[in-house]
């Protein structure tokens, strides 16, 4: 399958950021990230294919064609290279990235995001995907919201919760499915070390499918990483604690930028 010409969005000056959101989400997603980076990154977020605003070829797709959708966007805006930051599934197209094309790729951010998983891991994951197709994507929602979001949040903001939930809503269901499929079946184990470049690794506490086990293990995997786990949080952490996970990607992008630089 060809890539396709995704829906962008281009903030700020400096060194190129691409970000990348995880299933069911939109380039929204990294707004409040964005306005704390912009003054020394270029941010470009985007609509994964079948999402928001950027076509939809039909399903199923593969990492391998979300990976050419991102080096067909770099190509067109015509950065030599790139940081990648990705949450969940972009966790993973974002290292799958940096093996492809390891001659673009300045450093990756693995957000929430998992390998390493176990039997017990995979068999959790083949029980939600089953139960996605055989009751509906919305069956499941009061699920997702358990596990993105800690108890003290979903009391405090039922606003963000259900624009979150609306996304997954406006979001076709063989095009959630197909993603969810990639990241429940992905294991990134026998690669990582190939990724080279500068990457973090940053996850919540009480993440349950991207849990510090697992993060810990890619953490160990990758051959330059730092690890962060961010306590009392669980999978959503752009939308619950963006103000927390700013200082480290901050940090470590600045610090990737300048071993670029040298």
């Amino acid at each position: 399958m060809s890539a396709v010409d995704v829906s962008y969005r281009v903030e700020g000056q400096g060194p190129a950021l691409y970000l990348v959101h995880g299933i069911g989400a939109r380039k929204t997603t990294w707004d409040a990230l964005i306005a704390g980076l912009s003054d020394r990154f270029t941010c470009i977020s985007y609509d994964l294919r079948g999402h928001g605003g950027s076509p939809m070829p039909p399903t199923p797709y593969s990492l391998d064609d979300l990976v050419d959708d991102l080096e067909a966007l770099r190509a067109k805006l015509g950065h030599e290279k790139i940081h990648v930051a990705g949450h969940s599934l972009g966790g993973m197209i974002g290292p799958a990235y940096a093996c492809a094309y390891p001659e673009r790729c300045l450093s990756v951010a693995l957000l929430s995001t998992a390998a390493g998983r176990s039997d017990e891991d995979r068999a959790k994951l083949r029980a939600v995907g089953d139960a996605m197709e055989q009751n509906g994507i919305a069956e499941t929602l009061a699920t997702f919201v358990s596990r993105w979001f800690t108890d003290a949040f979903i009391e405090a903001r039922p606003d963000l919760i259900e624009k979150r939930l609306q996304q997954v809503r406006d979001t076709p269901a063989d095009v959630f499915l197909s993603v969810f499929w990639i990241y429940a079946t992905t294991e990134m184990a026998p690669w990582l070390h190939q990724v080279e470049c500068p990457c973090l690794v940053l996850t919540g506490e009480y993440d349950g499918g991207c849990n510090p086990r697992l993060n810990r293990f890619i953490h160990a995997e990758l051959p330059d990483s730092r690890l962060v786990i961010l306590e009392g949080l669980k999978h959503a952490l752009m939308i619950e604690a963006s103000d927390r996970v700013l200082p480290h990607l901050r940090d470590f992008l600045l610090a990737a930028s300048r071993v670029w630089m040298r």
